[in-house]
Formats: structure tokens, C-alpha cells, sequence
């Protein structure tokens, strides 16, 4: 009975060294969400930071400030929405499909 406890936590603890190396992992892993076919590109990597935001000169009118700041939220929302989906896929298989509060 010892020797199956042992094993396990040998496992349990190889599975927490594995997730914990997907998670770091994520923070270089990054995708784009656009806006306006594409005249407003933000970049966020796998923790949900922002690290990049592209506005073609298009999508700048002075009279219309408004439309680039709903076009900057978009992207952003966008891509924050695909860098979710990334965790839910890389850190999902350690999960089996659980949603464990506070892992993502």
C-alpha cells in the first residue's frame, strides 16, 4: 500500500513540475486579435499581456476618435478571447477538462 502511495505522489508531483512548465511556456507563446479587416492588430502572449498593438495610419481620423478607440478595444478583446482559448488547450490536457478556479 506504501509503495502505490509513493507512486503516486511521484506522478502527481511530475504532473505539477509538467503544468507549471506549460504555464511559463505560455507567457512566450502569443497571438493577434484584429479589428477593422485588420487596421488594428493587438498582440497578447499566452499570461494575458499585451505586448503589441499595430494601428495602420487608415484607421486614424482625428474627427473620429471614438471608432479607433472601439477598434482598439476589439482587437484587444479579441485577442485576449484567443489567448484564453491557448491556456484552455495547453494547460487543459494536465486538467482533463476540470476547470480549476484560479489556474486560468
Amino acid at each position: 500500500m506504501k509503495g502505490n502511495m509513493n507512486q503516486m505522489m511521484k506522478q502527481v508531483k511530475k504532473m505539477q513540475e509538467q503544468m507549471m512548465k506549460a504555464q511559463e511556456e505560455l507567457g512566450n507563446k502569443t497571438v493577434e486579435g484584429t479589428a477593422g479587416g485588420g487596421v488594428v492588430t493587438a498582440t497578447v502572449n499566452g499570461h494575458k499581456k499585451l505586448v503589441n498593438i499595430e494601428i495602420k495610419p487608415e484607421a486614424v481620423d482625428p474627427d473620429d476618435v471614438e471608432m479607433l478607440q472601439d477598434l482598439i478595444l476589439a482587437a484587444v478583446n479579441d485577442a485576449m478571447t484567443q489567448a484564453d482559448e491557448m491556456a484552455s488547450q495547453d494547460l487543459g490536457k494536465f486538467t482533463g477538462g476540470m476547470n480549476i478556479p484560479g489556474l486560468f
